[in-house]
């Protein structure tokens, strides 16, 4: 299957095959029930499945506009929406919706938001009202995304890696992460912070201020900044995220973002 994938992928005429279109739809099915991933730990790192990857965007010429009816409410889509959540353990409220070829795990809160293909939702996770998960991110377990939270989905190009967001995080509300960014264990982001490849991420705990993008390091506790900058009209402050303490390790890891803020002085 992997190889056909391949195959397919450097010559697109492929897809009219019907042991191609299998081929991909497989690969889907498989997503949706969690035996593969886009991205994987692999040792101290991730490890991308561009073929995987590649497969996902595949999915969509091969697949027809429908007419799909939920009750009352309509919908016109190439991709069929998730079903079947009680057999998988996971509650959904009106009206969250998530597309087939993405994993929800055992436990999984739905408050209504969206869960695009490709994604992995980790046990015990809550995806709370109206946060989106873009296709292919990865979500740890016991994660909360707060309300309006943006996890940016990276499809393209095939070898970049996904959003993740590891275990146990906090996500603050009208957060976005987006562009690849890699947020580790157990970190807090307060309300409205802004994660792309190339915001600047600054620890300032220390007597000197230490300068990342695109990896927020384990049990940091982060909010909204700005750095100043000099332009033709004069000196303005861009954003930036502050890296303003560690959440503490006697910290129970279902601590409201509040909590976890108050604990270094700030109130966002």
């Amino acid at each position: 299957m992997h190889e056909l994938i391949e195959k397919a992928w450097a010559d697109r005429s492929m897809l009219r095959y019907p042991e191609v279109v299998e081929a991909v739809e497989d690969t889907i099915a498989r997503l949706d029930k969690g035996e593969l991933r886009v991205a994987e730990p692999e040792g101290d790192g991730w490890k991308v499945n561009e073929w995987v990857k590649k497969a996902v965007i595949m999915y969509f010429p091969i697949k027809q506009m429908h007419t799909m009816e939920v009750g009352p409410l309509e919908f016109h889509d190439k991709i069929p929406l998730k079903r079947h959540y009680a057999s998988l353990g996971v509650r959904v409220v009106p009206h969250a919706i998530a597309r087939h070829g993405s994993f929800l795990a055992l436990g999984v809160i739905l408050m209504p938001s969206y869960v695009n293909i490709g994604a992995y939702v980790d046990n015990d996770t809550m995806v709370d009202t109206w946060a989106t998960v873009g296709s292919c991110a990865q979500i740890g377990k016991g994660v909360h995304l707060s309300g309006g939270v943006g996890i940016g989905g990276v499809l393209e190009p095939v070898q970049a890696a996904p959003v993740i967001i590891e275990d146990g995080c906090f996500i603050g509300s009208r957060a976005i992460v987006v562009e690849g960014v890699h947020v580790g264990k157990e970190a807090v982001l307060g309300a409205n912070v802004v994660l792309t490849a190339s915001t600047r991420i600054i620890d300032i705990t220390g007597p000197e201020p230490k300068e990342m993008k695109g990896y927020v390091p384990p049990r940091s506790v982060v909010i909204p900044g700005t750095v100043p900058k000099k332009f033709p009209a004069g000196e303005y402050g861009v954003p930036c995220a502050l890296i303003i303490g560690q959440r503490k390790e006697s910290t129970d890891k279902k601590t409201s973002l509040n909590d976890a803020l108050r604990e270094h002085s700030v109130a966002v």
